[in-house]
């Protein structure tokens, strides 16, 4: 009896251990695609923040705000220098927007 058990213990046992790494594997593709659908969908909203923005020629608080937390779960997840470069710019508008705001 004891040996029927261990037999099929190690007949079963790798079948499972397969069965959770393949699961494992598709939990990580699921991720992996959330996380670039979620990347693309900030890089859109980056990019229209700065075309208006840079526009218009200053930029609002909330928006520079807005802009700041966005690019930074952006750049968490792995975005590229393009965004960078936009962020740069933004920080310079929103300097700009401070230097040239004298409390009135």
């Amino acid at each position: 009896m004891k040996e029927i058990l261990m037999q099929t213990y190690i007949i079963v046992l790798p079948i499972i251990l397969g069965y959770i790494v393949w699961l494992l594997k598709n939990q990580k593709k699921d991720r992996d695609a959330n996380s670039k659908g979620t990347m693309l969908l900030l890089r859109v909203q980056l990019i229209e923040y700065h075309t208006k923005y840079m526009k218009e020629g200053s930029i609002p608080s909330y928006a520079y705000e807005n802009f700041n937390e966005m690019y930074q779960a952006y750049h968490e997840l792995g975005g590229n220098s393009m965004v960078t470069k936009m962020k740069k710019e933004i920080d310079e508008l929103h300097l700009k927007k401070k230097e040239n705001d004298h409390g009135y």
